[in-house]
């Protein structure tokens, strides 16, 4: 990491630059970012955006069963619990007994209910109240390589796998008659969506986790003219609205997640107006 460290000093001649938790921070905004520009665009498609939301508020859960199995990783506990949250939700979902907003919003509700009930017992919830809002700047090198993978998976997943993705989500009777396992991709898209959720929720924070998914897929869809550029504006804005926060948070003196939140939304309206004004031309 120090080669790492002294070729980001001498490309990037800035003041935050000569801190190394500034640039920690600044490779998990360039690994974070594509992640979510990229799997934002199918939630977006799709409708999922309280189910992503959902998934955040299950961390929680994680984090407390973790604790009362005296698990030192709150990682794996979050995981293995968002993995079962998502599954449950989709089986659910499909079994067409309630709507699937409605069922959403009693498995989030009841996620972030028990996780905060477990976490206060005795007083303790102060101890994981850093998670509501996350702290990029605390990220460190060996986690920054677990985000690494992450990424590389779900770009693998995406090359081989997302026509099939997109048809089963967007019309499953038409993926059936391809002979398309729609219960089988439309099961991988929530594990992935688990997976970056999760592995992020400690840097992003539960409360605004949703909102880095959403917002740069929401503007790349107001400039997007094909389903190639709508992926590349998504990713860009992404990056650009992460990048951004990150800095300006350093010279502000604010929270880096809600910085960047309040950029992606920036952006948001920037393409939104361009759009009405491209529309009355």
């Amino acid at each position: 990491m120090d080669a790492i460290y002294s070729f980001l000093q001498q490309l990037l001649p800035f003041e935050w630059a000569q801190f190394h938790f500034m640039l920690n921070a600044l490779l998990a905004v360039l690994i974070i970012t594509p992640l979510f520009g990229l799997t934002g665009t199918m939630i977006v498609n799709n409708r999922m955006s309280f189910f992503s939301d959902a998934l955040g508020h299950s961390a929680l859960t994680g984090i407390a069963i973790g604790v009362m199995l005296g698990i030192d990783n709150y990682l794996v506990s979050m995981l293995g619990f968002a993995l079962l949250f998502a599954l449950g939700i989709s089986a659910i979902i499909e079994s067409g007994t309630s709507s699937s907003d409605t069922i959403i919003g009693v498995f989030s509700s009841a996620g972030v209910a028990l996780g905060v009930v477990l976490l206060s017992l005795n007083g303790g919830f102060s101890k994981y109240s850093n998670y509501l809002i996350g702290d990029i700047l605390s990220i460190q090198s060996d986690e920054l390589v677990l985000l690494l993978f992450v990424l590389v998976a779900v770009v693998i997943l995406w090359i081989f796998a997302f026509n099939r993705l997109m048809i089963a989500s967007l019309n499953p009777d038409l993926a059936v008659s391809k002979k398309i396992n729609v219960r089988l991709y439309k099961n991988l898209f929530v594990i992935a969506i688990a997976l970056i959720v999760t592995v992020s929720i400690k840097w992003v924070g539960i409360l605004i986790i949703n909102s880095l998914l959403v917002l740069p897929a929401a503007a790349a869809r107001n400039v997007a003219g094909s389903m190639r550029s709508y992926h590349g504006f998504s990713i860009l804005f992404s990056m650009v609205s992460g990048l951004c926060g990150l800095i300006i948070s350093y010279y502000w003196g604010t929270a880096a997640g809600g910085t960047i939140v309040l950029a992606a939304a920036v952006l948001f309206f920037l393409t939104f107006a361009f759009n009405r004004l491209k529309s009355r031309a």
